[in-house]
């Protein structure tokens, strides 16, 4: 009968038998110091019999291994802890470090802005207020999702409606003069010469807005392109 730890040959069919590596034999210590680099190493829960053929321990001895991990985890209080979740193992924060995390990943400090967010930005930070299909019709996107990110970031926000359309306008905060070390948005740098004059685009922007007026309050542009993904 074929060792079911052992595979049966190069040219056996199945996933997890393609490349017949002998087993080997490292201590425990060995075994979980390998299972942990592999482990960190994951964007996706791993199945532990992965790990098994990646470390070429039986795959009874690697279950063991990663039980005790999530036992020694969450017996000495660590901020992470060994997750069994869809047929695969993962570390996780913890939950009750979630605010902390959660105001770290708000904070711009700690995290970058996406070049779309970054492009956002500095359409709303020239032609402020302006509405959120406006920003759309100069970028040429659907722009929901980056404004989002940039108002949770504190960025922008919220300034009143369009007296003609009724849609949301948005500026930016002192938080982004603080951030950009400006003292007044007066001290924004001139576009660059090879851009739009601001008043010509602000005048090309109030033609689009007029050929959408008869559109309900808060529309976002009608172009066909997919909303963008919120990035940090």
């Amino acid at each position: 009968m074929t060792d079911p730890h052992h595979p049966a040959g190069p040219h056996t069919a199945g996933p997890h038998n393609a490349d017949p590596l002998p087993l080997t034999s490292l201590t425990d210590r060995q075994l979980s110091g390998a299972v942990e680099a592999l482990l960190l190493m994951a964007e996706e829960p791993i199945a532990a019999v992965t790990l098994a053929e990646a470390v070429r321990e039986p795959l009874e001895r690697v279950t063991a291994t990663l039980q005790e991990l999530r036992d020694f985890y969450d017996r000495t209080e660590r901020g992470f802890e060994l997750r069994h979740v869809g047929g695969g193992w993962r570390y996780y924060t913890r939950a009750e470090h979630a605010d902390l995390i959660g105001r770290w990943l708000v904070d711009g400090r700690h995290a970058g802005l996406s070049q779309a967010a970054l492009e956002t930005l500095a359409v709303i930070a020239y032609l402020q207020p302006i509405s959120r299909s406006r920003v759309a019709a100069v970028r040429g996107v659907s722009v929901d999702g980056v404004i989002r990110t940039l108002t949770a970031r504190g960025l922008i926000a919220e300034s009143g409606t369009d007296e003609h359309s009724g849609a949301m306008l948005f500026a930016t905060t002192p938080l982004f003069c603080e951030k950009m070390g400006l003292a007044s948005l007066a001290d924004l740098p001139p576009l660059a010469p090879h851009l739009p004059d601001a008043l010509d685009l602000e005048a090309e922007l109030a033609r689009e807005a007029a050929f959408a007026s008869d559109a309900p309050a808060g529309d976002s542009t009608t172009d066909n392109s997919t909303t963008e993904e919120t990035h940090d």
